[in-house]
């Protein structure tokens, strides 16, 4: 098959794919779209961060209570950190010193000290059932966490590791997402067709839309422009793309197999998608509106992810 014009010089950084029920992540050549090599993780290894360093890929073993630090551009494994609990979902805070978990089965969140090579816990906060993602803005003062079960949405403030407000969502809350301008949270709702856009300008919060994009409308991965927002539709096998200033769909891809996790070529053109019913990794051609490759990964893939890749 053709190489995209997007893609890449052969000495360019793999796509990862973490492969969640398998305990592993494939590795993925961005030239010949062929899978390279498997790297061993713990079990249900869900999502994945980059230090902010850019070192160390961060993999986060959910049912394996550790995390696996590897080389984003070797795929080299450099180190496993075991003790880390339930650690579904995580994100680094843009100030660089905390990395916060979210433990999906468990029902808590949970603060990390970070100080450039280690983590030290220092507070576990209860929450509501199955906080889900999380989104944290750019002063470094507020996380934002989805909670599945409970269906709401829950803000934390971070100087005290307490809850500041939490507010009601619509079905199955999953993927959060804050406009750049910090004004507007977009929520998927997986249980619903729906993205549910929340104003957090305020001292509460303000459902203030509902953006129809397709059944299981699930995860969320930014265009790169600063304007537009992609989402998958789990159930719809869409991926829908958002105006977030005039909150409304402006334009929608096929994207078969159950559409996950997310990330965009470095010249936006591409969406490199995981297929989590199918077990495959889809390269979608956003000009073409249409799958130009198909790389068969392991069981259940979710989180995807490239160093070569347009803003987020």
């Amino acid at each position: 098959m053709a190489v995209p014009s997007g893609a890449h010089a052969a000495d360019e950084p793999p796509v990862f794919v973490l492969n969640s029920l398998q305990a592993d992540v494939s590795v993925v050549d961005p030239v010949t779209w062929a899978e390279r090599a498997r790297i061993a993780t713990g079990k249900e290894p869900h999502h994945l961060y980059l230090t902010p360093d850019e070192k160390s890929l961060i993999i986060a073993n959910a049912l394996g209570d550790s995390l696996t630090f590897v080389d984003p551009r070797t795929a080299q494994v450099q180190r496993t950190v075991n003790g880390i609990v339930d650690p579904y979902h995580l994100r680094f805070s843009p100030d660089m010193k905390w990395l916060v978990t979210a433990a999906n089965r468990l029902n808590h969140v949970d603060f990390y000290r970070w100080d450039g090579s280690d983590l030290t816990l220092v507070k576990r906060l209860a929450t509501s059932r199955t906080p889900s993602h999380l989104w944290i803005d750019a002063a470094s003062r507020t996380v934002y966490s989805s909670m599945q079960d409970s269906d709401e949405l829950v803000a934390i403030d971070i100087p005290t590791q307490t809850i500041r407000w939490r507010t009601p969502t619509g079905a199955m809350p999953a993927d959060v997402y804050g406009r750049p301008d910090g004004k507007l949270l977009f929520v998927g709702l997986t249980g619903s067709d729906s993205v549910e856009v929340f104003d957090v300008s305020g001292a509460q919060p303000r459902s203030v839309q509902r953006i129809q994009t397709g059944k299981g409308a699930h995860a969320f991965r930014a265009a790169g422009d600063g304007r537009h927002l992609f989402v998958s539709n789990r159930v719809a096998n869409t991926i829908s793309k958002i105006d977030m200033q005039e909150l409304r769909v402006v334009d929608s891809y096929p994207a078969p197999g159950g559409p996950d996790c997310m990330d965009v070529s470095a010249d936006g053109r591409y969406l490199y998608v995981s297929a989590r019913w199918a077990r495959k990794l889809l390269v979608i051609d956003t000009q073409q509106r249409k799958v130009a490759h198909e790389v068969r990964v392991g069981k259940s893939p979710h989180g995807v992810w490239t160093l070569t890749h347009a803003p987020r």
